[in-house]
């Protein structure tokens, strides 16, 4: 999800005048004395509001400034409580949370039921027009507060409600089992009053209630985040903060990592896999994640909405030679995708190898067959847009277009179009501007089925970038929510997954495990689950 190079002498001449401490590889302390550490970044698509936040980069933010009700352990992704004293129901619709005690955010403001309250009601308004709505979709009243047409008519969701200073209750319009699970996600962290009271500057200074504290930004260059003596959790951080550099080239990262100017890369460039191991010893991190890379299609462009497409879309993907790609371009970081979900969520979690079938196989004569019954590829040219700043994706993504060429014999049936940043080609997909296929990486907010296909799929769901939409998915979505059994939902998701894959609404490529490298400084350095590193367990020498 994941160009102009920056030298080390220009960062550090920005952190000094930020009066953040030194720069990577430096022995770089906090104001307490201990050590900070430096790691690669890409500056978020949007301010770091948690409701508004969908993507890696900002993501990973998040999950240093905040904690929730819950938490996904950084080895094996369970949800655990954090804030949460309790979580009941008996029915799994009406809930009683009671929030611990001794909790506050780092401006010494005690942490409420009402400050989870009042951020998951800004969050689902519509005013306010925050990313991650849908998530709020589930609690009584977001109709009203976040109608699909026309005006809001309520400021508040009416299955939201506060008992006392540590519990409030949570009333969903259906059942829904899994719902404490989905709470140690980002959208559902706490505010403090100066996020309602000073809008503006908690955005330039955003406040939060984990390990770390924002120390300072500046777009484009870097953000420093301090950890927070005060901090009440378990989790303490073990170093004096990071510096998060901005790059808009993952080489040029790991080239100031190779020269001691970078401490930290936590995605590995492709072009650099070949020699990670011989460069860096067991200081290179490759281990499984929850991100699967796919292609996705506009559907708000009729020429690729029209009927027939869905054997236009599964022909490309029988175009695209998985198994060639992840070996010659990833060197054993990605595994060719079976199905629309990830194999960290084990068989028992949904994961159900194969269940593309065929269509996600390398069958050049079936493919050529397929585009032609279904009209042809729109304008006669795929043309798959990508950011070209991180991730290396020129490289596999003008490897599987000469895949499609030498499938459908003809050199000019498929191209790539990079965009310059990231943030740009998100924007370009928020605002519905893309004519072809657009790379469409996922990264699990949380690990369960649901995560990987609702948020995706469902109708004007909150990343259906392309806006694909069908009754029988949702219903079956909606059904698998609602279902108590553990197992009998999985089943339903899976039937839903079988929809995703009849139309081939969006091409899946291959699961991606989480790749990082670092220096000689540090020490304890993992990776979670969701392929981000566990800043706060990291310690530096």
């Amino acid at each position: 999800m994941r160009g102009v190079t920056h030298a080390r002498g220009a960062v550090c001449a920005v952190a000094v005048a930020l009066a953040a401490a030194g720069c990577g590889g430096g022995g770089s302390s906090s104001g307490t004395g201990a050590a900070v550490l430096s790691s690669s970044w890409g500056d978020p698509q949007n301010p770091l509001e948690p409701a508004n936040t969908n993507e890696v980069q900002g993501g990973k933010v998040l999950d240093m400034i905040f904690r929730g009700l819950k938490k996904y352990d950084p080895r094996t992704g369970k949800a655990t409580d954090m804030l949460a004293e309790s979580i009941r129901t008996e029915d799994s619709r009406n809930f009683t949370i009671k929030v611990k005690d001794g909790w506050t955010f780092s401006n010494g403001e005690k942490v409420t039921a009402r400050s989870f309250v009042d951020a998951w009601n800004y969050g689902a308004s519509l005013r306010n027009r925050q990313k991650n709505a849908l998530f709020f979709g589930y609690i009584d009243g977001y109709d009203k507060v976040h109608p699909a047409r026309g005006e809001q008519t309520a400021d508040t969701l009416s299955g939201l409600k506060v008992v006392d200073d540590r519990t409030f209750t949570v009333r969903l319009g259906q059942k829904f089992s899994t719902f404490p699970d989905t709470l140690g996600y980002a959208a559902f962290a706490p505010l403090p009053r100066a996020f309602f009271t000073d809008h503006a500057a908690w955005l330039k200074k955003p406040v939060g209630n984990g390990p770390y504290a924002i120390q300072s930004y500046m777009k484009g260059s870097q953000m420093s985040l301090r950890k927070w003596d005060g901090y009440p959790g378990p989790d303490k951080a073990r170093n004096g903060g990071v510096d998060l550099k901005v790059y808009t080239d993952n080489n040029t990262a790991y080239t100031d990592l190779m020269a001691g100017n970078l401490d930290l890369v936590d995605d590995v460039p492709a072009a650099q896999l070949k020699n990670v191991r011989s460069d860096l010893g067991d200081r290179y991190i490759n281990t499984p994640a929850g991100i699967i890379q796919t292609f996705a299609f506009p559907y708000y462009d009729k020429a690729w909405n029209r009927p027939g497409m869905e054997k236009v879309r599964t022909g490309l993907s029988m175009a695209i030679n998985r198994e060639q790609i992840t070996e010659t371009i990833f060197d054993r970081t990605r595994t060719p995708a079976t199905d629309w979900t990830s194999p960290v969520l084990g068989t028992d979690g949904g994961f159900k190898p194969g269940l593309c079938g065929r269509a996600c196989e390398y069958h050049p004569e079936q493919a050529r067959k397929l585009i032609k019954e279904g009209g042809g590829i729109p304008g006669g040219q795929v043309r798959i847009t990508y950011n070209a700043d991180t991730g290396s994706h020129k490289e596999w993504v003008d490897a599987v277009c000469n895949s499609i060429n030498n499938a459908l014999g003809n050199g000019k049936a498929c191209v790539g179009n990079p965009v310059g940043t990231f943030a740009d080609f998100r924007n370009r997909i928020g605002r519905h501007k893309m004519s072809g296929p657009f790379r469409a990486g996922w990264q699990m907010d949380y690990p369960l089925i649901q995560n990987f296909l609702q948020p995706l799929y469902y109708t004007d769901a909150s990343s259906n970038d392309g806006k694909w939409s069908d009754a029988d998915f949702d219903r079956l979505v909606d059904r698998a929510n609602a279902e108590t059994d553990r197992a009998k939902a999985v089943t339903l998701f899976q039937r839903a997954e079988e929809v995703v894959r009849d139309n081939m609404a969006a091409i899946p490529l291959w699961y991606q495990n989480g790749s990082a490298g670092y220096s000689e400084r540090l020490s304890d350095v993992a990776l979670n689950p969701f392929s981000v590193p566990v800043y706060n367990e990291i310690k530096v020498s």
